[in-house]
């Protein structure tokens, strides 16, 4: 035990969680993988700086030896203060150690909110004598997964958590004023977040809204092929689109011309899209998503088979990019 122990010390650099049932995705990802316990994937390289399918990642996590429970407690706050657990196992003797540590909120958010301003570390035990514990991690919400209040009556499908999710992670909102264009809107999720943030909405599907979006005040719908609006149309008429969305069921290739022409065009100053994939999904095609300047492509904790590509004018404008809802500055970025 004790050369296993000094084994492990020595070789793990970083841990990462993958997102329910995309395991396999991360795995291709990285290098150097020592072990998988469960969705937690141990490597012997330093955090990789693109892991599209990371639902939290773990920085220079520590092995270390305990007695006992109250002894796991003690060297557990020692480090810091704030933890989540991660169990893949010994889930009672787990959850007796997360007992006895300081308390964490971890009450769901009020759309909108900012950004919990603590950062939380991360901690699992390997086996009954071994624990693995970072102080830092990507995420800023408890194994990445970023909960919401919420509201089960007005929005006509859950696909809003996506946009909640994706516009607090990024913390810019459409506001009052603007003009976003909703593709592939139906049946009109994305489009009740829009109006309720005060914006106006051009919403375009080939299949209707439902009545209750539709007939909101600042929504006009569209019948048609989201693909077939042009960003020439609104230069030439002088409207300015602030935001340009899209959760359309597509070929991530399509999605990709038709937004680098917008991107191209200067027409639109913001922008966030759903990438759809069937099987594995096609990593070259992700990588042209991330090679956009100024953009970030990550996997939401409320998307599925999925990744999310957003661009937003503040990034270039900066001329640097946040990462956007975790605790470093590199993950998922150009």
């Amino acid at each position: 035990m004790k050369a296993d122990l000094k084994m492990m010390k020595e070789n793990i650099k970083a841990a990462y969680l993958a997102p329910m049932g995309l395991k396999e995705q991360l795995v291709q990802e990285l290098e150097g993988v020592l072990a998988c316990h469960d969705r937690l994937i141990l490597t012997d390289r330093q955090p990789a700086k693109n892991p599209l399918w990371a639902q939290n990642i773990w920085f220079n996590p520590e092995v270390i030896a305990i007695k006992s429970i109250r002894d796991a407690v003690n060297k557990l706050k020692a480090l810091q203060r704030n933890w989540c657990l991660y169990s893949f196992d010994l889930h009672r003797r787990a959850e007796l150690i997360q007992k006895e540590l300081p308390h964490v909120s971890a009450r769901p958010l009020k759309f909108p909110s900012p950004l919990p301003r603590s950062p939380l570390g991360s901690w699992t035990l390997l086996n009954r004598d071994t624990l693995l514990a970072a102080t830092e991690c990507s995420s800023l919400f408890p194994n990445g997964e970023v909960q919401f209040e919420e509201d089960k009556k007005e929005p006509p499908n859950r696909a809003y958590l996506k946009l909640w999710e994706a516009l607090t992670t990024v913390q810019e909102y459409p506001r009052p004023g603007q003009f976003c264009i909703d593709a592939g809107a139906s049946p009109g999720g994305w489009t009740w977040v829009l109006q309720k943030l005060g914006a106006e909405i051009l919403s375009v599907d080939r299949a209707p809204l439902e009545s209750r979006v539709f007939n909101l005040p600042g929504v006009h719908f569209q019948k048609g092929d989201a693909f077939s609006l042009k960003p020439e149309d609104f230069l030439e008429t002088g409207k300015k689109v602030d935001w340009l969305l899209s959760d359309v069921v597509c070929y991530p290739e399509k999605l990709f011309d038709w937004a680098v022409r917008w991107v191209e065009s200067g027409a639109c100053d913001n922008f966030i899209c759903t990438l759809k994939f069937q099987g594995v999904g096609d990593t070259q095609m992700v990588q042209k998503f991330v090679a956009i300047p100024h953009s970030q492509v990550i996997h939401l904790y409320h998307n599925k088979h999925e990744l999310t590509w957003m661009r937003l004018k503040s990034w270039g404008r900066s001329g640097i990019q946040r990462q956007i809802g975790f605790g470093n500055g590199d993950a998922g970025q150009t």
